[in-house]
Parts: C-alpha cells; structure tokens; sequence
C-alpha cells in the first residue's frame, strides 16, 4: 500500500468509516517515533499483570531470543495497520495471531486489557510528551481501530469507547497488578532489549534509570524494579518536553516511516508471516498447535 504522509488530511476523514486510515496516518507519519516508544512501554503495563506474564514466560521466549519475541510482535500488530485489516497481508497476520492464542489458555478479560493498553498509553504518551495531543477525532479514530482489531480476534464484550476502555483497564490495575516473579523475568528481559537499541551493553547501568523514570512508581512496583531517583523523575520528562517544544518547528514527515520494511537481525533476509510467533510444539518440528490441545488451564 502506498500513501503520503501530510496529517492535515485527517480531519477530511471520518473517524469512523476511515478510522485505518487515520490509525495509519498517526502511526506512520505524524507521530511513528513517539507511538512506538507508547506501544514499547505499554508493553510493561501487561507484564505487570501475573496471568500475562506468566503466560509469556512459560514460552520461553523472553529468556532464548527476546529480539525475535519483540520483532514478531511487532510485526505481526504492523501488517494489518500497515497494509490494512482486510488486505491479503492484513488478514494473514491476524489469522495467525489468532492461531497462536489458539494454543494458549487467555482470558478474555487478558485480551481486552492487552488490547486497551495500544488503545489507550499512545494518547497517554502524547498528551505528556507529543508535539502536540491526539485531538478527539484523532482519539475516535484510534479507539475505533483497535476495537475493530479485536472484534477480528475474537475478543469478546470489547469496550465501545475510550473511556470504556479506561475503565475496564483501571479495573483490572485496581484488581490484578501485583508482584510475580514472573513480571520481574519479562519485564526485565524486555528493558535489556529496548536499551539495546541505543546504548551498548556496558551502558545499560546508565540508562536503565532513565527509561524507568518514565514509568509509574506502582508499575514500577508491580514488576520488582527499582524507583529512579527523585531529580531522574524531573529530568527525563522534562527533556522529553524540551524535544516536544524542538519537533514543533521541524518540517512534517512527508514519506511513512514503515515498521515492516525495517531491516532486523531477527530476518536478515526479510520475513514470511508464517516466520513469526511461537506455538508450544515448535520444537516438536510442528507450526501449528490445534483448537483445544492448549497448555495451561483457562481461568
């Protein structure tokens, strides 16, 4: 799919009938370095609830090859936005996502919480750190997308709206975000990777603080990692807003920033949809796990 970029043409749509399109738009073009950082930390929030991250730990995955448990997840969310939810590469990946969580026993009410932390922590991060906020059409939009994502997963009772997803989400935190030794395991693998991004290995001392001075000392708490220091805690979102203040004078991105043409060490020679994920009998030689042969007990 081929498209450019100037954002001024997302109040002309509807947030509605055009609600990919926007969704696109802001994740591509007018906000791609600020979103993924949002979709990176929101990550987190889920790792603090015990049933998700036990459930990620017992893959293994975090532990063996925490680069390609990020890559495929972020590239199997990209292709539908990307290339859309009902086009050939849209529907593929949302197939097999759903094929994957067919092997594993996840509660509906994981699902809809997953899937409010992507609606919800990007207009969160841009209201504390974006050039500008997503505007309340902007925000229908986006919610609008993601509920027509999960109604395409299967995930049942999904909220009807932002603040429905603000409270569903609120209520399982006020419920269920706890400390588990297994949020403390994947959290902590997951920093690691993110740091690797930018710093080398010998920094990681350095910027470990810095990236938990952007999270909430609850979170912080749920997930077994230390509270940064109080002028950490002032500094690092006061720099973020200083670069806030910075883009608003910078010329607008003209070309989408793409998530699936990124070059990974994962797929050095690219990747195929059917690549990406992991299933409990992967190392049985078999990519495939059949409806009902799931590995943990549903709740």
């Amino acid at each position: 799919m081929t498209f450019i970029c100037p954002e001024d043409r997302i109040p002309l749509l509807s947030a509605d009938d055009d609600h990919e399109e926007i969704a696109r738009l802001l994740t591509t073009c007018a906000f791609s370095w600020d979103i993924e950082r949002a979709l990176e930390f929101a990550l987190f929030r889920t790792y603090a609830v015990p049933s998700i991250s036990a459930l990620l730990a017992r893959t293994g995955e975090f532990a063996e090859r925490p680069a390609k448990r990020y890559d495929d997840t972020e590239l199997l969310l990209s292709e539908p936005l990307e290339n859309g939810l009902d086009s050939p590469r849209g529907r593929a990946a949302i197939a097999h996502i759903n094929d994957m969580h067919s092997c594993y026993r996840i509660t509906n009410d994981d699902m809809i919480y997953v899937l409010g932390t992507f609606v919800l922590e990007p207009i969160r991060w841009l209201d504390r750190f974006g050039r500008r906020a997503m505007t309340p059409h902007e925000q229908r939009a986006w919610t609008n997308y993601y509920r027509a994502l999960g109604a395409r997963m299967g995930i049942r009772d999904i909220p009807v709206d932002l603040a429905g997803f603000a409270a569903f989400n609120a209520e399982v935190e006020r419920a269920k975000v706890r400390f588990a030794t297994s949020n403390r395991a994947v959290g902590q693998a997951t920093l690691d990777l993110l740091l690797g991004f930018y710093l080398p290995r010998r920094l990681f001392g350095l910027g470990r603080p810095v990236a938990l001075a952007l999270m909430d000392a609850p979170l912080l708490e749920a997930m077994g990692l230390p509270e940064p220091a109080p002028w950490l805690r002032r500094a690092v979102p006061e720099a973020m807003r200083l670069r806030a203040r910075i883009l608003r004078w910078m010329p607008r991105r003209r070309r989408p920033r793409l998530v699936t043409a990124r070059r990974r060490a994962s797929y050095p020679s690219g990747y195929e949809i059917s690549d990406l994920g992991v299933w409990p009998s992967e190392r049985r030689g078999t990519r495939s796990c059949p409806m009902g042969q799931a590995s943990e007990p549903r709740s």
